[in-house]
């Protein structure tokens, strides 16, 4: 599935099997792999969780 988050697309495959976040750094782990998204402020990175939870 893919997400839009401020002007830019995130592809992230179902099923989720991990998310780890470090301040700035958000890992997500899934059927096609990890990956690493890096944000620049602790606000966004928030945001883009509670973007994926909703979902």
């Amino acid at each position: 599935m893919s997400y839009t988050y401020n002007g830019k697309v995130y592809s992230i495959a179902s099923p989720v099997v991990s998310i780890s976040v470090n301040k700035l750094n958000v890992a997500i782990k899934d059927q096609e792999g990890s990956r690493l998204f890096e944000f620049t402020n602790l606000n966004e990175s928030k945001d883009f969780l509670a973007l994926l939870y909703q979902a």
